[in-house]
C-alpha cells in the first residue's frame, strides 16, 4: 500500500522540551481529543479511536561506510480509516 506522508518535523531539541510535546499528545489522547500537528505552513489533525494500535521500536541503524551508527526509539500509533473514533482510550 502506498504511503502519503501528511506531516514531517525534525530537529534537535531538549529532552525536557520532548516531554513537553508528549505529554500532550498524551494529555489529548487520555481526553479523547484530535491530535493537531503545526509547524510552519503545515498543520494535520487526526483523531485516534478508542482502541488504536500503539507500537514502540527501538532501533540501531549501522552506516554501511563505517563510522558511528544512529539510535532511535520510535513510537506509533496506527489505525484504519474511517475505524470508529469514539470513546475512551485507555494506557495501562
Amino acid at each position: 500500500m502506498p504511503e502519503e506522508v501528511l506531516f514531517k518535523f525534525e530537529q534537535r531539541m531538549d529532552r525536557a522540551e520532548i516531554a513537553d510535546y508528549l505529554r500532550t499528545v498524551a494529555d489529548s489522547l487520555e481526553a479523547g481529543e484530535s491530535i493537531t500537528l503545526e509547524a510552519g505552513d503545515e498543520s494535520v489533525t487526526m483523531t485516534p479511536p478508542s482502541r488504536p494500535t500503539f507500537e514502540i521500536k527501538a532501533e540501531h541503524e549501522t552506516p554501511s561506510s563505517g563510522g558511528q551508527g544512529e539510535l532511535s526509539v520510535e513510537f506509533e500509533l496506527e489505525w484504519d480509516e474511517g475505524e470508529d473514533e469514539a470513546g475512551d482510550l485507555q494506557i495501562g
